[in-house]
């Protein structure tokens, strides 16, 4: 394992401006190892504390001193991604997405109606002919069920991601609705990842690359899941997209586009955005820009709390 001298040495923290506000923020601080690997990012989300961080950190160790693995599949299609917008604000984002066939929607929004989740919704079925949403676990049982009937009124869903916040909770949701029910949250927060799975509360896994430890640990937990895997993104600078399009390109099957094209929600990026190719991205890794990482550097203040962070992180990891 690399010493946290070394990894410290090889720090870069930068913050990324947003098109719109996402998961309550408009800027994403995020810590990258350039390592002798390769870059590797540790982006866990500010709020998130040692023990949870933790695996963010194992994530970019792995990708700064370990090689990747080979992959089956050159390039991975990819949905569009769509925040809690107004509906006049979908086209927009929307066409920063060129040539994606599938559309993940933000839905349940703390302030927002059902209603405006249809509107939302519904903007996105005239562009796009695949639509799945995502609650963030936002819902109750009851909530959900009534938001599955309102949002398959004007068309179908592929999936509802994450509806409620806990397993039973899911598994209810999904005796009682006739749309497939993703987990994102119940397994990448657990302490078991494929709880989730063995108790029957899920039709689709969604894996993320940085909070379950890396892309070994990630294909490890794949390996044991027998229901389809769509592999999505934790709002990563273009790194942390690249180690999840190499995850991506290493699964057997890969039957839904991956939740990895989050790199259009930034302003800036620290490497020159990849346009998507008809709905696809390539599975490759990423190599910042020196120039965008000295532009996009965080304030001093900013730089030393994140060293501390992943001081903390660093004790936990074995």
């Amino acid at each position: 394992m690399a010493e946290l001298s070394d990894v410290l040495e090889r720090l870069h923290v930068v913050a990324l401006p947003m098109r719109v506000r996402f998961r309550g923020i408009t800027v994403r601080e995020i810590a990258l190892i350039d390592g002798p690997a390769g870059w590797g990012e540790f982006g866990a989300f500010t709020e998130y504390g040692p023990a949870e961080a933790a695996h963010w950190l194992a994530a970019g160790i792995e990708a700064a001193y370990r090689p990747p693995p080979a992959v089956r599949r050159d390039r991975i299609p990819i949905n569009a991604t769509v925040p809690a917008v107004a509906p006049a604000e979908v086209a927009a984002v929307l066409a920063r997405f060129p040539g994606a066939r599938t559309a993940k929607v933000k839905v349940a929004e703390p302030g927002q109606s059902l209603a405006d989740d249809v509107a939302r919704v519904n903007a996105v079925r005239a562009v796009v002919p695949a639509v799945r949403v995502d609650a963030n676990g936002g819902w109750s049982v009851e909530d959900a069920v009534a938001a599955a009937a309102a949002l398959t009124a004007d068309g179908p869903l592929e999936y509802l991601e994450q509806p409620c916040r806990t397993v039973p909770e899911l598994a209810e949701v999904r005796r009682r609705v006739d749309v497939p029910v993703a987990a994102d949250e119940s397994i990448r927060k657990a302490d078991d990842p494929l709880h989730v799975v063995r108790s029957g509360a899920a039709d689709v896994a969604v894996l993320k690359v940085a909070p379950l430890g890396g892309v070994r640990a990630m294909l490890d937990i794949a390996g044991q899941i027998d229901i389809p895997i769509v592999v999505s993104s934790a709002l990563d600078s273009a790194v942390g997209i690249g180690a999840g399009l190499i995850a991506a390109g290493c699964l057997a099957e890969l039957p839904y586009a991956c939740g990895l094209g989050t790199g259009g929600l930034f302003v800036e990026d620290v490497a020159e955005p990849v346009t998507p190719v008809d709905g696809y991205l390539p599975a490759a890794t990423v190599t910042p820009d020196p120039a965008r990482l000295t532009a996009l550097a965080a304030p001093p203040e900013r730089r030393q709390w994140w060293i501390e962070r992943v001081r903390a992180c660093f004790a936990l990891l074995s």
